[in-house]
């Protein structure tokens, strides 16, 4: 299996400042801690080039899972193995061989044209000058920004900057692509492009994907398994399809059409 996690937990501690009209004043000297419980014990296995459906609700622990997965986050426990490496434990090594795509975080710099900021990664992930051309010039392509390489980054409108996050987490070609929300805002049109490289860099390449998004249309052109998370448990994983039929079944609807033009008639004839 490329990836496994094994009964990984992470909680986090959430300061509260006391309620009322004084609360401001009485925060400043005390506060209220709560720990909130955003993993309990979620375990799954991926095998290499799977594509894989990521879902629930905001708070249910989707990104604090991708966050460990990337090497971002330090579990409180449990175990987790990407291609053989403890995340957290080899960071260098293993963010060679992955790709992260935040859709609400730009690994992009703000102020500098998208090529520097290209070429800055080719550098930290030390992509042979011919290797780097290549790729570069083909995901271009693919994506269709190369018209975009000489625009600063903060000039993107938001569907061109998802397509250039795309090319800097896939320039020193990953074998694992963790996408967190990567269609958040984005039109029809952009969504539909997206969703059409990613099945082929998949299909391509062989590239595993794990997809995190609340659109249900991307889950449905993309991914044949997916898995349901809730309050830091995994709550389903199997095919789509089986989730379908469980939690929301095809609703069959006969409709008279012969009576339905009947009355459409007489209302007619009425007026």
């Amino acid at each position: 299996m490329q990836i496994t996690l094994r009964n990984i937990r992470k909680s986090f501690k959430v300061y509260k400042r006391p309620e009322g009209k004084w609360g401001l004043l009485k925060g400043a000297f005390m506060r209220n801690v709560t720990t909130v419980e955003a993993l309990g014990g979620i375990g799954f296995d991926i095998a290499e080039g799977e594509l894989v459906g990521y879902i629930g609700p905001n708070g249910a622990g989707k990104s604090t899972s991708v966050k460990v997965m990337s090497g971002i986050l330090t579990p409180d426990s449990g175990e987790c193995t990407i291609l053989g490496k403890v995340p957290w434990k080899h960071r260098v090594e293993h963010v060679s061989r992955i790709g992260v795509v935040f859709g609400q975080r730009s690994q992009l710099w703000w102020d500098v044209p998208v090529a520097d900021s290209f070429d800055v990664l080719k550098d930290i992930y030390a992509i042979p000058p011919g290797d780097y051309r290549l790729r570069l010039s083909e995901l271009t392509a693919t994506l269709g920004v190369e018209a975009l390489l000489r625009t600063p980054v903060r000039q993107l409108s938001l569907g061109q900057r998802m397509r250039c996050e795309l090319v800097a987490a896939l320039l020193h070609r990953p074998e694992i692509l963790f996408l967190d929300e990567p269609t958040i805002g984005l039109d029809a049109v952009s969504k539909l492009a997206l969703r059409n490289f990613l099945k082929e860099e998949n299909r391509k390449y062989g590239v595993t994907m794990l997809l995190t998004t609340h659109d249900m249309d991307d889950i449905e052109a993309l991914c044949e398994r997916v898995m349901v998370i809730g309050h830091g448990q995994l709550l389903y994983d199997g095919r789509l399809s089986g989730l379908q039929e469980k939690y929301a079944p095809e609703v069959v609807m006969k409709v008279n059409t012969d009576a339905m033009i009947a009355a459409m008639y007489n209302d007619l004839a009425l007026t």
